[in-house]
C-alpha cells in the first residue's frame, strides 16, 4: 500500500472482481477492513461500517491488494500485505489472527491447533469468536480454521463462501 498517499484520514474502496464487489478501508497505520465478495458495491461499502462516512474514495491506493484480490479469485495463490491496522482488535484477537495468517494456502487447521498455538488449549470456543470478529477475510484466512472433526464450522461469510474459498484453494494447490 502506497503509505505516502495515506495522512491520518481512513481512506477506502470498493472494487468488482470475479465473484462480486470487495470493499477496503484503510487508516495510515494498514489496511483496516475488507470484505467479502458481495453483490453490489453498495453491499461492500456498507459491510465496511460507519467509519465509510468519513473516509476518502482513494481507488489508487489500493491497487497493489485488487490485484491481489484478482488473482486469488481467479484461483492462484498469492501474497496479501503485511501492513495491518488491527488496533481495533482485542489483544486476544490479534494473537488469534497473526497465529491464523500462518496457516498455509490450501491447507487447514482445527480450531484446537489455533487454541493451542497461543497456548490457550482449552480456548477453542473463543478462538471460533475471535475469527467470528475477524475484519480481514481471506488476508487473515479464517475460512481455513475448520472444526477438530473436519467439519467447516461456522464463517461470517457463510458455509457456502467458506466451501468455495477452501475449494479454490484446493484446485490451485493441484496445479
Amino acid at each position: 500500500m502506497a503509505t505516502n498517499i495515506m495522512t491520518g484520514r481512513l481512506r477506502y474502496i470498493t472494487f468488482s472482481t470475479d465473484i462480486g464487489w470487495i470493499g477496503m478501508l484503510a487508516s495510515a497505520k494498514g489496511l483496516l477492513g475488507t470484505t467479502l465478495p458481495q453483490p453490489s458495491a453498495q453491499e461492500a461499502c456498507q459491510l465496511l461500517g460507519n467509519s465509510v462516512n468519513c473516509a476518502l474514495w482513494s481507488p489508487r491506493l489500493f491497487d497493489d491488494l485488487m490485484e491481489c484480490f484478482n488473482v486469488y479469485f481467479s484461483g492462484h495463490r498469492t501474497t496479501f500485505l503485511d501492513k495491518l491496522d488491527l488496533s481495533r482488535a482485542t489483544p486476544f484477537q490479534r494473537e488469534v489472527w497473526e497465529i491464523t495468517r500462518l496457516i498455509p494456502y490450501g491447507e487447514t487447521r482445527s480450531y484446537a491447533w489455533v487454541a493451542e498455538q497461543i497456548k490457550r488449549p482449552k480456548a477453542m470456543r473463543a478462538v471460533g469468536q475471535a475469527l467470528s470478529k475477524n475484519p480481514l477475510p481471506i488476508i487473515v484466512p479464517c475460512h481455513r480454521v475448520v472444526a477438530s472433526d473436519g467439519k467447516l464450522g461456522g464463517f461470517s461469510g457463510g458455509v457456502e463462501m467458506k466451501r468455495y474459498l477452501l475449494s479454490l484453494e484446493a484446485k490451485a494447490n493441484i496445479r
